[in-house]
């Protein structure tokens, strides 16, 4: 048995007090106001509402080292990164692996792997798969259901994966950028009741008053809190923080701590803060995460600071798993699983014929996951289209990681690299090989260096090439998170040197190839409209 004092946050019953709190096999045995307290506040543990921890490039053992250091005490998370790769195995891997420490991790079940009939990914879930992963206690939800389009159709497979959800009494995430009016109403209805792809304050409310919770994402490329946080004000009771994508080097400074501190300067309540950031994810998706009652499991976290929320101590079951500075917790064995069958690429694989007037540009924005697009007229050269450095109109390629096959090539505005290439093996959602470079022979050798170390985030420039593995999936390090948030680092310093002012440009390129984000995307079989969910005309 174990007793703790300090000032009480009660979230609950929206008050605060000076107690004690007792702690018996990880519960809480009791809790009661007394005097003279130390200057500490214990509070509810943070819990990121909807998290891939894959974007982390980091395992989730290592994803939970990091965390913890900053009060988050459960992630809900979607593993159809992984899924989209390795299929089935691969959500098993992050299971197995993210049991092994205190964290909590609630892995959804995928609902659409592949993303789309557009690209080419390592896997498939049925319906019966779906239904088979939504039978196990630790898979609480069924994740994400991007496919709006077949939602709005009520498209046979679609209805069945939600129908899997609804009968075992699970709620079923949403992804519906840019769904408004009776789209977003006809949306919710199928049985959807959250949405984190908001990026405008009315299509956030919108959602609301058909029933949804809205997760304000502020990830490490996808930033909407600026547009969305003024829910905050009168519909508290249906907003939650979530991260979606959270790269190491980000992770290491802070979670969703960074947001409930960035809401309270703001000059919002206390109380719905911590709803938002504690409370809300673990009454929605009826997580077993204690939230300060007696009988809860003991998961809080200490803080000296309500203002800044820093955390001194972070309690999981009634163990202290972080103090100041200390993670009480080692790092575990990291097996790999992958799956690479693919070519080494020459810089002619990248050519553009010259065969029309005007090429379709994407046009990336820094912190969104939208793009826009454009046509422009672009010099050739023996036939074949040139980039325009001097416009910021680059080429962008996918190449098929699962079977030998031509690069898909088209053009993109708004990276600023000029001398050099930088490229990815995590490339949303289907997680082919996405470059973008200053020139083919850049393009081949980024692409190359990841084909060798299967799997991996380079840079490259004439005096330099390097690469962060990521032998897990293609998409995350067997290292521990430190060295990654290190590595990670460099790349981003080198894409720098060589012109791109992008915050996160790496996390960027790989939405470059997310189908189901307006406007204009690439996968390995083409340019995507995304508005008409198509492949454009070649």
């Amino acid at each position: 048995m174990r007793t703790i004092k300090g000032i009480i946050i009660d979230v609950l019953n929206r008050r605060r007090f000076p107690g004690e709190m007792t702690i018996e096999n990880g519960r809480i045995a009791g809790i009661s106001t007394c005097e003279d307290v130390p200057e500490l506040y214990l509070l509810p543990g943070f819990v990121d509402s909807h998290i891939h921890i894959e974007s982390s490039m980091m395992v989730p053992s290592e994803f939970a080292r990091l965390a913890v250091q900053h009060g988050t005490v459960a992630t809900v998370s979607d593993p159809h990164e992984i899924a989209n790769v390795c299929g089935m195995d691969g959500v098993r891997y992050m299971i197995e692996n993210g049991n092994k420490v205190p964290l909590k991790f609630y892995f959804g079940a995928p609902s659409c792997v592949p993303a789309t009939a557009f690209e080419t990914s390592g896997a498939r879930l049925s319906v019966q798969d779906v239904a088979s992963l939504l039978d196990r206690d630790d898979i609480p939800y069924l994740a994400e259901m991007m496919n709006w389009p077949g939602v709005l159709n009520r498209d046979e497979d679609v209805m069945a994966k939600i129908g899997c959800a609804l009968d075992r009494g699970k709620p079923v995430d949403g992804h519906a950028p840019g769904l408004r009016g009776n789209d977003a109403i006809t949306y919710a209805s199928a049985g959807i009741s959250t949405d984190h792809e908001c990026f405008t304050r009315d299509e956030a409310l919108d959602k609301i008053r058909a029933g949804m919770k809205i997760a304000i994402r502020e990830g490490s490329a996808a930033k909407n809190y600026n547009a969305l946080i003024g829910l905050m004000r009168e519909h508290a009771e249906s907003v939650m923080f979530c991260s979606d994508d959270k790269h190491p080097d980000d992770l290491l400074v802070g979670h969703i701590n960074e947001l409930a501190a960035r809401t309270l300067a703001l000059g919002y309540n206390l109380f719905d803060v911590l709803r938002s950031c504690c409370v809300l994810p673990v009454q929605h998706y009826n997580l077993d995460v204690g939230l300060l009652r007696v009988g809860d499991p003991a998961d809080f976290i200490v803080s000296d600071n309500l203002d800044t929320m820093n955390v001194v101590q972070t309690w999981i079951d009634g163990v202290c798993v972080y103090e100041n500075g200390n993670v009480m917790f080692s790092g575990v064995d990291i097996p790999l699983i992958n799956r690479f069958n693919a070519r080494t690429c020459d810089p002619s694989d990248f050519d553009v014929n010259a065969d029309r007037r005007e090429q379709p540009v994407i046009v990336a924005y820094d912190g969104e996951l939208i793009t826009g697009r454009r046509l422009e007229k672009l010099n050739s050269e023996n036939g074949k289209v040139l980039a325009d450095q001097e416009r910021d109109i680059l080429k962008i390629a996918v190449v098929n990681r699962y079977m030998k096959a031509r690069p898909a090539v088209a053009f993109i505005k708004n990276f600023g690299i000029r001398d050099g290439a930088i490229a990815s093996s995590v490339a949303h959602d289907s997680h082919n090989i996405i470059v973008v470079g200053s020139s083919d022979e850049y393009i081949s050798r980024a692409v190359n260096v990841i084909m060798e170390a299967q799997g991996g985030i380079s840079a490259v420039t004439a005096s330099e090439s390097s690469i962060l593995p990521l032998p897990v999936a293609g998409l995350m390090s067997d290292r521990p998170g430190e060295e990654v948030a290190a590595a990670y680092t460099k790349l981003s310093r080198m894409a720098r040197e060589m012109g791109s002012e992008l915050k996160s440009p790496f996390m960027l390129i790989s939405f470059m190839a997310l189908l189901v984000i307006p406007s204009l995307k690439i996968s390995d079989k083409g340019l995507f409209d995304a508005d008409r969910f198509e492949l454009l005309n070649s």
